[in-house]
């Protein structure tokens, strides 16, 4: 089970990504941004920082869980924040959520009266862990528990050093890069089995020096990301079912109940390290999904079985892969009960 949380302090500005490709709408390499740094960032630095031994290595192999990234004001980390799930709606001026409706079917639980096209896409994308615990049975979050990432994408220009001293190259010795500018009061959050001690560390594809923490979560926390999933659940990490060449919507081995019903969005983007080399690249499900089963599930993620998760060399279920928690969805008890 989840004992520490992680927190990661960023010093300056991080670099996103290169990018996939570039455009005339893209002149700064945005296409393939991706920050923060997803949970196998942490695993590697766990197993990079505990290189020279031999005994600590062997431990983390076979016991060493990760997930993430979430973020948290400074100080507060202990209710840090987690992806919204889909069917919460939170708007400037509303507040709505996705049911199952007298068919069966996914729909909008407070629709306009002259029919009108309601907005169906929430302001805001992550709340407080603590939000999720309280309102775990009620149908909706309060906006002042939600919020977008504060992180911004800004562009810079970078020197490229001369390879004797230290200063830019006298010519063509500027180029522009994509970074991360992350508030002094933000701190990421990624949740692990094991302790790293406190200390100055070199994290992220680009090896920022950041400072990191490590705090014992706290027991109501603890207990709710292990309580059962039943009838529903959202997932606060990406996951990825499949092959190394089909991704999948959800797990499809023979003992996994197939979702009955699923909100989500178009597939992100995966793709992770292992060892020095790239791993093939994938396609998760996004954070916010929100799976309803049929039958209650009756077992929380750490119970799910590990044949359900992609094995490519390093379960993903040891980064995180489909965190998910419970959640509630109207009507679906009457549409069991009419069934």
């Amino acid at each position: 089970m989840f004992e520490y949380l992680i927190i990661i302090k960023p010093l300056g500005l991080m670099y996103g990504s290169a990018g996939a490709f570039l455009s005339p709408e893209n002149l700064v390499g945005r296409s393939g941004a991706k920050f923060p740094p997803d949970a196998a960032a942490l695993s590697g630095l766990f197993f990079s920082a505990n290189f020279k031994n031999k005994s600590i290595k062997e431990e983390l192999q076979q016991k060493l869980y990760t997930a993430g990234p979430f973020w948290a004001d400074s100080k507060k980390e202990q209710n840090f924040y987690v992806p919204i799930p889909k069917s919460k709606i939170i708007g400037e001026d509303n507040i709505n959520e996705w049911i199952i409706n007298e068919d069966g079917k996914w729909d909008i639980k407070n629709k306009p009266k002259d029919k009108s096209r309601p907005k169906m896409e929430s302001s805001v994308s992550w709340q407080t862990i603590k939000s999720w615990i309280q309102n775990f049975s009620l149908p909706i979050i309060k906006k002042a528990n939600s919020a977008n990432p504060p992180w911004e994408y800004v562009s810079f220009l970078h020197p490229q050093m001369d390879n004797e001293q230290r200063c830019s190259l006298p010519k063509d010795g500027l180029f522009l890069e994509t970074a991360v500018r992350v508030p002094d009061n933000i701190s990421l959050v990624y949740l692990s089995t094991h302790e790293l001690p406190s200390g100055w560390y070199r994290f992220g594809g680009e090896n920022h020096v950041v400072e990191i923490e490590s705090e014992k979560i706290k027991d109501e926390t603890k207990k709710f990301l292990q309580e059962s999933i039943e009838d529903a659940c959202a997932f606060i990490t990406p996951a990825v079912w499949g092959s190394n060449r089909l991704s999948h919507r959800y797990p499809e081995h023979p003992n996994f109940p197939k979702p009955a019903h699923i909100l989500t969005e178009k597939p992100i983007p995966y793709r992770y390290r292992l060892s020095g080399r790239l791993g093939r690249g994938r396609y998760a499900v996004p954070p916010g999904t929100v799976y309803v089963f049929d039958q209650p599930l009756g077992k929380s993620w750490w119970e799910w079985d590990q044949k359900w998760f992609p094995d490519e060399g390093y379960s993903l279920k040891k980064v995180g892969c489909g965190l998910c928690l419970p959640i509630k969805i109207e009507n679906l008890s009457l549409q069991k009960g009419a069934a």
